[in-house]
């Protein structure tokens, strides 16, 4: 296992990197190979239990997952220079052969003198993806839809959509994207084409009752709601799981 030090740790701050965690509320999760792609529309409840499964594949030792959350309330956590730096940023810190790479990259630029501009940062993760003998390597981007897309050409979705067509046209085999995305029009114009399944969770019967499950847990386990009426406590779980749209 890599670990950070010295001139890497200078190297973090070039690359403005910024931690990030899962988010909630997602609509639609795309899973993506070199060679397939799987289009699956999906709630919270799915996208995190696939989530999950993809670390425990990394605890095992078994796989490498890194982690993107695309957060509307931060500026670095919603563009393509937060995403490239971040990837690069995790990689790093899983592998002695990822750190070598990203000190390589540091070194040619004046050790810290120059900040690399996003060709070179994607560059470097392309370096990194494509070393040989790596282990199955998830890249996750959680909430795609909270980058904004209304101002600037291209918009920061934009710019993020292109990095992830440019990181399949790598065609790595041990590479897997898994996104997650409210159903917004310009993202599924870009990512369904890729798709060769499409699995509409939420018009499954297993999906609805997860959904419908829950609110009768949360119906049934607040201390207010349990002083309620039988046919009132029935007259939300139903009215709720209806209005839910399997999300």
């Amino acid at each position: 296992m890599a670990y950070v030090c010295g001139s890497l740790s200078c190297l973090l701050l070039l690359l403005i990197i910024s931690y990030t965690a899962a988010g909630s509320g997602k609509s639609v999760l795309w899973y993506m190979l070199p060679q397939l792609f799987v289009f699956i529309c999906t709630y919270i409840i799915g996208s995190s239990t696939i989530i999950e499964d993809v670390r425990s594949l990394c605890r095992a030792g078994l796989a490498t997952c890194v982690l993107f959350y695309c957060d509307f309330r931060d500026f670095i956590k919603r563009n393509v220079r937060g995403l490239l730096s971040s990837l690069i940023f995790q990689l790093c810190n899983q592998s002695d052969d990822f750190s070598a790479v990203v000190s390589d990259f540091y070194s040619s630029h004046g050790h810290g003198c120059r900040q690399p501009d996003n060709d070179a940062l994607m560059e470097c993760l392309t370096n990194m993806l494509g070393l040989p003998g790596q282990s199955a390597i998830h890249l996750i981007i959680d909430a795609l839809d909270e980058c904004p897309n209304a101002s600037g050409t291209p918009t920061p979705r934009e710019e993020v959509l292109e990095v992830v067509q440019e990181l399949i046209d790598l065609q790595l085999p041990n590479v897997h994207l898994c996104i997650t995305s409210q159903s917004e029009t310009d993202i599924r114009d870009v990512l369904e084409p890729l798709a060769t399944h499409t699995v509409p969770l939420h018009e499954q019967a297993g999906q609805n009752q997860d959904i419908t499950d829950y609110i009768k847990s949360v119906v049934h386990s607040d201390r207010r709601m349990r002083r309620w009426r039988e046919e009132d406590k029935q007259f939300v779980i139903e009215t709720l799981t209806k209005r839910a749209g399997g999300m």
